[in-house]
């Protein structure tokens, strides 16, 4: 990628904001991730420094205990975990639940657990997958029945990103299983100590050890009728479809930012490793493999920098989001395996960073959306 080039929607203050996050992932983050991957889930602590420093809830409103920024403070937020490979603090999807209780939640709902998850009192995870329905959230099991002035509420759900250490579980039910998407509600569920509520083993994943991914169970749970989320039944499936676009323009972020990782990487590594006597880099081959991917690096820059400004111009639709994420995950995916290759077998040693981009990066096709439901939501808007 140019070093000359500035994304435009970057300041002087975005930039001072870069350096204390540099500097928070550099102290806090680093020296523990060999720790982490062994563990499968970053440090509580982690979460409460987070809360102190502002970085929890970087887009919300002063009033609900937010640093009042906008959806670039979270790019570059993103942009600095790739650069370290950090993919077990789970701030992303934090953010997508706290997000769901701003846009849709009552105002009782957002002043009772917005603070508490700006301060990483509450860690959020938001509960859609279940063990026999993906990307069919229509197929889910998991029901909410009224009893009197509460919900009861009985499933399972897997592959939940912050599971087993989140406080503030946003789940995805059925409350009128005959209804079919008009059937569906979003009921905050607080799990410490709640009866019927358990989280079963930590799921051993390809890549992205470090992360916090767990199975749910929830057997009886009861919880207020004020934790519906929004206060009205059935209106669970536009809540969720409303948030897709700033959930995949934050994918594409992370992606962009790990390419440029990835080429960066290998330049320095074909630049000192030697084969028939000189660098690898004066080798024609490896010069026009890396030619390409920092061609890629720069089309995946230049698009992703769209997709920003037009999340802060309020502008953002949901097909132009798909097509980011889309692209975007693709595009690491092939990026990592050519650059993987130019290291030859040291690629495929754990200890070099460029084996774990590789395991780290397949699963960005598949969660927030496959790379197959992108081509539906893109193909039916031709």
């Amino acid at each position: 990628m140019n070093q000359t080039y500035t994304s435009p929607w970057m300041n002087t203050e975005l930039q001072l904001f870069r350096d204390n996050v540099r500097r928070f992932f550099a102290e806090e983050v680093v020296p523990h991730q060999e720790r982490w991957y062994k563990q499968h889930h970053v440090d509580r602590e982690l979460w409460y420094k987070a809360g102190e420093l502002g970085l929890l809830a970087l887009d919300m409103p002063e009033e609900y205990g937010g640093s009042g920024g906008t959806f670039a403070h979270l790019a570059v937020f993103f942009e600095e975990q790739a650069a370290v490979g950090d993919w077990g603090f789970g701030v992303q999807v934090h953010h997508i639940v706290s997000h769901y209780i701003l846009n849709h939640g009552t105002e009782d709902q957002k002043r009772l657990y917005l603070p508490k998850m700006a301060s990483g009192e509450m860690i959020g995870a938001i509960a859609m997958t279940e063990p026999g329905a993906g990307s069919d959230l229509q197929g889910i099991r998991t029901r909410a029945v009224r009893e009197g002035n509460e919900y009861v509420i009985d499933g399972a759900k897997t592959f939940i990103s912050n599971g087993s250490m989140a406080d503030l579980v946003v789940v995805v039910t059925k409350t009128d299983p005959n209804a079919g998407s008009k059937g569906m509600s979003l009921i905050i569920v607080e799990t410490r100590d709640t009866p019927g509520f358990s989280v079963g083993r930590c799921l051993e994943k390809l890549g992205q050890h470090n992360a916090d991914t767990a199975e749910l169970s929830f057997a009886g749970v009861r919880v207020p009728e004020t934790n519906l989320l929004g206060g009205e039944e059935g209106l669970g499936m536009r809540q969720l479809m409303s948030d897709l676009a700033y959930e995949r323009v934050g994918c594409a972020v992370g992606s962009t930012a790990t390419i440029e990782r990835a080429v960066r990487l290998t330049v320095e590594y074909v630049r000192e490793r030697k084969a028939f006597g000189k660098p690898l880099l004066d080798l024609q081959n490896t010069r026009f493999k890396l030619a390409e991917a920092d061609t890629q690096a720069s089309l995946a820059r230049v698009f992703t920098d769209h997709c920003i400004q037009r999340m802060l111009d309020g502008t953002m639709d949901t097909v132009t989001a798909s097509k980011a994420k889309l692209w975007m995950t693709e595009t690491q995916g092939k990026v990592i395996d050519e650059c993987l290759q130019l290291f030859g077998g040291y690629g495929y040693m754990m200890e070099y960073p460029i084996a774990r981009m590789y395991a780290d990066a397949r699963v960005q096709r598949i969660y927030a959306g496959t790379s197959e439901i992108m081509k539906e939501i893109i193909a039916r808007a031709l």
